[in-house]
């Protein structure tokens, strides 16, 4: 039974992964219906909260601790930069670019996890040993294949029909220079909300320290985040019209992000967080692109490129560079325990036997 409980993290990111290419997907189709993007994050949040709040509420009522000011402070900073503004940049990012190389991006987390782990010794290298030169080499592989991404289109790799590949955002209507300029801008978007991504993970792993209830935790972050977008779009565009979404699959695309995307994925990730680590939780984002892909290009006809399949790839074997040193890492450490363990054991029975001994 042990054995099973190890697996539960791995099942439970699979899980989260497989929503998480759904949920980009969907979202994709609803910023080309043309819903405001800090309308759909205000739903979004909102709809999460609704749901997660009873949930936290009974199973979590005996157990939760004392709400001080700090904790609420760093669940505030933490729907800010997990919530409202990355939401937001993917939005844009996806708007500008492709749900399917949104999720290219996503592959660059753990790197850059790793990298912001660092300084507060949550992560290490060692370049004197083969582990700490392989999370090294990983980590610069990784770096190369996000300058790829970011400002390396290539040639598309799939040739639709003409009645196939129809498409709001198509190039044809687009100039050459200004295809060009919105991929850099969508691109610079993404890298930015992999950034704020990568501090969450971080963030989060401090908060659960301190507050380990995963659901009320994440429903006072939801919450806060449902409120930050609200301000900011009244105060951006203050039009009722725009609060009204245009076609029922967008309802059920606000329904599904809301509850799913923004609700149990991020239960289930602050978990994992807590159980194995931010770094562990992040090494699966690579399979949302993967997943992603299998929907985005048969059903919505977005189009591959030349620079997204190179880089991806670059990234994810720098990605599995960087893993496997801290696997290595991680056995070493094990193992170093387990030796000690035995000479503290191995020291006690020698006294308990030296004390037996004596008259």
């Amino acid at each position: 039974m042990k054995s099973y409980v190890e697996w539960y993290p791995i099942f439970i990111m699979l899980a989260i992964d497989f929503a998480f290419a759904i949920s980009n997907i969907l979202l994709k189709k609803i910023i080309l219906d043309g819903m405001n993007h800090l309308v759909f994050i205000t739903y979004r949040q909102s709809i999460s909260t609704i749901f997660l709040a009873p949930i936290a509420f009974f199973l979590e009522r005996n157990t939760r601790p004392k709400l001080t000011p700090q904790i609420l402070c760093n669940l505030f900073l933490s729907a800010i930069v997990g919530a409202s503004l990355t939401q937001y940049l993917f939005l844009l990012g996806i708007e500008y670019t492709s749900a399917t190389f949104s999720c290219a991006f996503v592959n660059m987390v753990p790197v850059i996890t790793f990298l912001m782990a660092l300084p507060f010794g949550l992560e290490t290298i060692n370049i004197k040993h083969g582990s700490g030169i392989a999370k090294l080499i990983g980590t610069l592989i990784c770096v190369g294949g996000a300058f790829i991404l970011t400002f390396y289109k290539g040639i598309p790799l799939i040739h639709f029909s003409d009645l196939q590949y129809v498409s709001p955002s198509s190039d044809a209507a687009i100039s050459s220079s200004k295809i060009k300029e919105r991929w850099i801008l969508g691109s610079l978007a993404l890298f930015a909300g992999t950034f704020l991504w990568s501090s969450w993970f971080l963030l989060q792993s401090f908060i659960g320290n301190r507050y380990p209830c995963k659901y009320s935790s994440t429903v006072i972050m939801t919450f806060f985040s449902a409120i930050q977008s609200a301000i900011l779009t009244l105060s951006i565009d203050r039009r009722l019209s725009m609060w009204i979404p245009r076609e029922k699959i967008d309802m059920l695309t606000i329904i599904y992000a809301g509850l799913i995307g923004s609700g149990m994925c991020y239960v289930g990730m602050s978990w994992c967080v807590k159980k194995r680590g931010p770094v562990f939780t992040a090494a699966f984002s690579p399979l949302v692109q993967i997943m992603a892909a299998m929907f985005d290009v048969p059903i919505l006809h977005e189009q591959l490129h030349l620079g997204s399949v190179i880089g991806s790839a670059i990234v994810i074997a720098g990605l599995y560079f960087l893993l496997w040193g801290k696997n290595r890492e991680m056995q070493k450490v094990v193992h170093e325990t387990e030796e000690k363990n035995d000479k503290e054991l191995t020291f006690k029975d020698l006294e308990t036997n030296s004390e037996s001994r004596i008259p």
